[in-house]
């Protein structure tokens, strides 16, 4: 593995081309989750409709409202265009122009068969070489995702638009939104190294695009990114694009090709399973945790009752308890934090729907809770929402083996009878 931490030398590795550039996990998740899951959406988006309806209003805008600039008055910029193109794989036309004064950026607007980038601010005047490139890279790597794998992912990007742009989406859609444009950038980022051919112009041009300075040192700026990833709040707050901080290190560790790479910009992005933030794959990950610990504190056929299957069946239509297991499984995995308050009233609920099983429900799920971190705010939730004595907590704890031994002894007699 390679050596990520701060001051770490880089090792001498090829650099980075077009073969290592492919859409992040979250990005192939999520396009295979709303095509399954959204399929009359999916083909709305998909439509040749969709993506042709505003391609002639787009056009008479750009020219109403920014310079195009023509090959033969700027040679030089459409010279590393066609080079950046070249190592994109990208093979449209490509139109440039110079939008109105403002900060330094750069957007880029697919039309069907075409790429329109729009260079914003003193950009041009800031950025050379190289640098102008990574800009130049970033943006084509849009158009690159946007057309590779039949166009899913700019299906994706038009059906999450649409949606954030809906009174009626909920937090989840609207999450799925800002990490889907958040992973979008990263991206594109990775498009700029490949675009300019190395990792220290693209960590520069990322610098001088937010700052406006004229000269940026990029390793100083990459070892003050490692410095500000070690801490205990690395996680990203942008809405759109992550700060530059993330990144630059993110870009370091890809263009190094670090095995973790994925991984540790997944965290910077998403942060922590947490029951308030969670996306539609986050939503579709806790679905699959609680249907999990429903079926382990369901394996014991005393447990079995009708009840508690019928409440099991709210959560989870057709649930159908597993068949006991000749040897006992192992302790289930620690939740996420964010989820422990979520999982005890889901514990909290199943202790309740069966009054017949007495102490046994509840027995079995502080058995329960304690491997899948969650005994404290269970206990808290039972005294809360159930008026549970303290003393009869502390019995039941106390007592819990000799409860559920005696559980399936009555249950195995009722069997038999």
């Amino acid at each position: 593995m390679v050596d990520s931490s701060p001051g770490a030398p880089s090792p001498t590795l090829s650099p980075v081309g077009l073969a290592d550039l492919a859409p992040l996990p979250y990005q192939q998740a999520l396009a295979a989750h709303l095509q399954a899951n959204e399929p009359e959406a999916w083909r709305w988006a998909a439509s040749a409709e969709a993506r042709e309806e505003h391609a002639a209003a787009v056009r008479a805008e750009l020219l109403r409202q920014s310079y195009r600039l023509d090959a033969d008055a700027h040679p030089e910029l459409h010279a590393h265009s066609a080079l950046v193109a070249q190592r994109l794989g990208v093979t449209v036309p490509i139109t440039l122009y110079q939008g109105q004064d403002g900060a330094m950026n750069a957007a880029i607007h697919m039309l069907p068969g075409e790429a329109h980038i729009v260079l914003s601010g003193p950009l041009l005047e800031r950025l050379q070489g190289p640098e102008l490139q990574a800009v130049l890279g970033h943006e084509l790597a849009h158009h690159l995702l946007w057309t590779r794998d039949d166009g899913r992912h700019l299906v994706v990007d038009r059906l999450l638009q649409a949606t954030a742009a809906d009174p009626r989406a909920d937090a989840s859609h609207l999450q799925t939104a800002r990490r889907h444009s958040l992973y979008t950038e990263a991206f594109a980022d990775r498009g700029a190294c490949v675009g300019c051919g190395a990792l220290e112009p693209a960590v520069s041009a990322l610098v001088k695009v937010q700052t406006g300075l004229a000269q940026v040192h990029a390793a100083s700026y990459l070892r003050q990114a490692d410095e500000i990833s070690a801490g205990p709040d690395a996680a990203t707050r942008g809405t759109s694009h992550p700060e530059v901080f993330v990144r630059a290190r993110a870009l370091r560790l890809w263009s190094e090709r670090d095995p973790q790479a994925d991984a540790w910009l997944a965290g910077a992005l998403e942060g922590p399973l947490d029951l308030a933030t969670l996306d539609v794959l986050g939503q579709e990950r806790v679905g699959g945790l609680t249907r999990a610990v429903v079926a382990r504190l369901l394996r014991e056929p005393f447990m079995q009752s009708d009840p508690l299957l019928a409440h099991a069946r709210r959560f989870f239509p057709g649930f159908v308890p597993s068949l006991p297991q000749a040897v006992e499984p192992p302790p289930p995995d620690p939740l996420p934090a964010g989820l422990h308050d979520y999982m005890a009233s889901v514990l909290v609920d199943f202790v309740a729907a069966d009054p017949e099983l007495d102490d046994a429900a509840l027995a079995a799920a502080l058995a329960l809770a304690e491997p899948l971190g969650c005994a404290a705010p269970l206990e808290q939730r039972l005294a809360q929402d159930l008026k549970l004595a303290r003393r009869t907590l502390a019995r039941v704890k106390r007592d819990a083996a000799t409860v559920l031994d005696k559980a399936r002894a009555q249950h195995a007699r009722s069997a038999t009878a």
